[in-house]
């Protein structure tokens, strides 16, 4: 049961761990060792195996967090003289367009309200009035909202044009549907500790091979050159900056655990079914969802926050955590709103519970009405 001291986390990631996930991390691994160098090996076998064919991609590990190997990614697949195209709903739509100034790399946004998904008729229409625009950016879950962008379409108009997909896919790999031989794509970033349960502490980027050597000398950077990076790998097995082995090992772990549910489609039932008991739950309390139904990722919820005098978020926030639940604050500057996330070792036994002790907060708080 989770305590004050050990909540169990609603939130987009750190979240709550397996048991047996958490005690690989206690296992002290050199760099070298021949059993690191195995798990390594596999880690990279596996995660390549959950979304393209291992003949043409190929799996790059970053240390760090998601954005490390997003901008690692961008750096080395996005040419110098290249040109890319950033599809913006939301914060992060915002930080690639960023990273790619700061590259000093040409971009251009194709923006769409917070509440609204990607227009996939403005992208046709982008495309096909910029032929140089070389690389497209998206965002697969936009987790400022909840918001699920249309990906597919997103990958069949941009392969339609003949450009680049770079899919930022943190918070829905693992979970939601994407495979290189259905949605085109010339690379995907995610983390270990999102929607495979992992822990914090790297990313990776699983890209085709041919893209990745054809990006020799590319990168702007020396440490998040994704090519050197994968070079290292493929010639001694070694990382070429000291890795974070305690956090392979875990994520090793993470993966036969998300093998034994089912894979992508066990892990993203059981996301779904939370995501139905959080939603139905709070709804029958008067709070609202930001997003309809059919915008919803199944992977964090946005609420607006409720318009009544006694309600303030970190009373609220408060409350639940003492009783055992960590959620989110809002990300949105249009509407003031609190995200409540669904991944993780979480159950819809445990969304239940969460829902019974919002209620009870509700009347301690003297809460009359949720809605906005």
């Amino acid at each position: 049961m989770p305590t004050e001291s050990v909540p169990l986390l609603l939130t987009p990631g750190p979240l709550t761990t397996a048991s047996s996930t958490r005690n690989a991390m206690t296992v002290d691994f050199g760099s070298r060792d021949q059993a690191f160098i195995r798990i390594n090996r596999e880690v990279r076998q596996q995660l390549v195996a959950l979304c393209a064919d291992p003949a043409a991609y190929s799996c790059v590990l970053m240390q760090g967090s998601g954005t490390f190997s997003v901008e690692a990614t961008l750096g080395t697949l996005l040419p110098r003289d290249g040109k890319a195209l950033v599809l913006m709903n939301g914060a992060y739509g915002r930080r690639i367009t960023h990273m790619i100034e700061i590259m000093g790399r040409e971009v251009v946004t194709l923006v769409d309200d917070e509440t609204e998904p990607t227009s996939v008729a403005r992208l046709d229409a982008a495309l096909a009035e910029d032929p140089s625009i070389t690389h497209v950016a998206a965002v697969y879950c936009e987790t400022t909202t909840g918001m699920l962008n249309p990906i597919q379409q997103i990958a069949d108009v941009t392969a339609k044009h003949g450009r680049e997909l770079i899919i930022d896919a943190m918070s829905a790999f693992g979970a939601l549907p994407l495979n290189a031989k259905r949605t085109p794509f010339q690379a995907v970033v995610a983390s270990s500790n999102k929607c495979l349960e992992g822990v914090p502490g790297f990313g990776f980027a699983i890209a085709r091979t041919d893209a990745l050597e054809a990006a020799a000398g590319n990168c702007h950077s020396l440490s998040l050159d994704l090519h050197a990076q994968l070079r290292g790998f493929e010639n001694n097995a070694q990382w070429r900056f000291t890795p974070p082995t305690q956090v392979i090992a875990a994520l090793h772990e993470a993966l036969r655990l998300h093998h034994e549910e089912g894979g992508v489609e066990g892990r993203g039932g059981r996301y779904r079914q939370n995501c139905e008991a959080l939603v139905s739950g709070l709804r029958r309390l008067g709070f609202e969802t930001l997003l309809p139904d059919e915008l919803q990722a199944p992977i964090i919820v946005t609420l607006r926050q409720p318009a009544d005098p006694n309600f303030t978020f970190t009373r609220f926030y408060d409350a639940l955590r003492q009783r055992g639940f960590a959620i989110y604050p809002g990300k949105l500057t249009q509407a003031p709103t609190f995200r409540i996330g669904c991944i993780g070792q979480v159950t819809p036994r445990d969304i239940g519970r969460f829902v019974t002790t919002v209620a009870e907060v509700l009347e301690r708080q003297d809460i009359t009405s949720a809605a906005p």
